[in-house]
């Protein structure tokens, strides 16, 4: 390798769902432009996890991609009873030192570092950056309304603002005098906002707020989004800020085990378009409740399905997004469940290969928490959606696609704030059966097209990245 070579240094932060989605935008510029090398160098919390161990280790060998998992950090150092926001954002700052030999080791081998390629959760790596002479660019690996409200975000204030916004909670809740209207995007209520903007006393208002504050400061932020799924925010972002469309960047791919290849087979058997697909992402749970009722409905429905099943937790929806669970899912099942849907449904524990799912003839629709890389999962795919979102920024991932797209249902929360299992039914009924599929399925083929143009040769993301390129390749560190 010459020293010429240019190279880019990535920085995840901790947890699959991060991990994967800065791996495949290595390779997607790998496979655009060959000519560069990436580098990620990692911080941990510990040592890496099974999981994690097997996404780098199935890395192909025979692209430029390579990595260095930065030494963990002191749990001591971390503030207790953290949120996850917290923790990774924490763990990158307090891993600063390590990153910091990590990009002088690189400088000094047989590459010339161009840019520094930074998790919306690792923008204080952006001082590194600047102390090497280097360009810090954020990687936004959600959608561009989600990226509009984060740069909005330090401007709420609890009292009337310039917009003439009013936030506040009362009895616990969000309520906005009217819809927040940010340029380009659709307007956003209460409900789509209740799990991103926080009380002024909490940590993790501080949290979220030094993030967003710190989006500004960057050279340039990727999101993870594309020309014709999101025209106007990405066009009203682009009028503020250097901000560069790369979407869709998803798996095309998964690690295929031999219990998840069950589920292969198990689909290989079922008839064409008509498997639900259930799963709620690399760490999102239910509580006992809502896990009940949604065994019971989907049992309620009638309808195939192939369900992920994590077991319920009483605490915060992603409490275990960094802790893996011990306990065997399936015994959390209701009494009989199993035996009663037997041949109908297949429950799998913990995790299933995604991409091959969706992909599968059999599978019709996807009952997703709206993580942003299932969304995009799915619409790669062509199906249509049930939202549930648990958590983050789920919930206005949920509002755009339901209402903005039209490409999903949601089902309706009852007094307590479950989603009873009749509801439950209904909506899996809706999905595989009424009318609104048929509709919901033609606008999900639009955005699959859509999706696939971006990457053609003259595609909207293809030339996102060239314009990249050209910029990291003039830069003569």
């Amino acid at each position: 390798m010459e020293k010429n070579t240019p190279c880019i240094a990535m920085v995840p932060c901790p947890g699959t769902s991060h991990l994967i989605p800065q791996i495949e935008l290595a390779k997607k510029l790998l496979h655009l432009h060959p000519n560069f090398t990436i580098s990620l160098l990692i911080p941990s919390l510990g040592p890496p996890s099974p999981s994690t161990t097997s996404i780098l280790q199935s890395l192909p060998p025979s692209i430029n991609i390579h990595f260095t998992i930065l030494p963990h950090i002191n749990p001591q150092d971390l503030p207790p009873n953290a949120d996850i926001p917290t923790l990774m954002l924490q763990t990158v700052s307090h891993s600063l030192p390590s990153l910091s030999q990590a990009l002088t080791s690189l400088a000094s081998s047989r590459t010339r570092l161009v840019a520094l390629v930074l998790n919306a959760f690792a923008v204080d790596a952006i001082d590194v950056a600047r102390e090497f002479g280097l360009p810090a660019y954020v990687y936004y690996p959600s959608c561009a309304t989600a990226l509009a409200f984060s740069l909005h975000y330090p401007k709420l204030e609890d009292d009337d603002g310039d917009d003439g916004i009013v936030v506040c909670r009362k009895f616990g809740e969000l309520e906005l005098k009217e819809p927040l209207k940010l340029p380009g995007c659709m307007p956003l209520r209460a409900q789509d906002l209740s799990d991103l903007i926080q009380d002024k006393s909490t940590a993790l208002h501080g949290t979220l707020l030094h993030l967003c504050k710190r989006l500004c400061l960057a050279d340039g932020i990727l999101v993870n989004s594309f020309v014709d799924l999101e025209p106007e925010p990405i066009k009203a972002l682009q009028n503020v800020a250097p901000v560069y469309p790369v979407g869709p960047i998803v798996q095309t791919e998964s690690n295929i085990s031999s219990n998840s290849s069950e589920c292969l087979a198990w689909l290989d058997n079922q008839p064409t378009n008509s498997v639900l697909y259930v799963s709620f992402g690399s760490g999102g749970t239910l509580s006992p409740e809502q896990f009940n009722e949604l065994a019971y409905g989907l049992e309620l429905s009638g309808h195939k399905f192939l369900w992920v099943v994590r077991a319920p937790n009483v605490g915060a929806a992603d409490s275990s997004y960094l802790n893996a669970q011990k306990d065997d899912p399936l015994e959390h099942l209701p009494k009989g469940f199993l035996d009663r849907t037997k041949g109908r449904g297949f429950a799998v524990r913990s995790w299933a290969p995604q991409v091959e799912v969706l992909r599968h003839g059999s599978t019709c629709g996807f009952l997703t928490h709206c993580g942003w890389n299932s969304t995009l999962e799915s619409v790669a795919c062509g199906r249509p959606l049930i939202a549930w979102p648990l958590c983050a920024e789920q919930r206005l991932n949920a509002a755009l696609v339901s209402e903005e797209f039209k490409v999903a249902l949601r089902p309706k929360v009852n007094e307590k704030g479950i989603v009873g299992r009749e509801e439950v039914s209904r909506v899996v009924k809706c999905l595989m059966e009424g009318d609104e599929r048929k509709e919901m399925g033609r606008r999900m083929e639009v955005f699959k097209d859509a999706a696939v143009k971006a990457f053609s040769k003259d595609g909207s993301s293809t030339k996102t990245f060239e314009t990249l390129v050209t910029k990291w390749e003039s830069l003569k560190n």
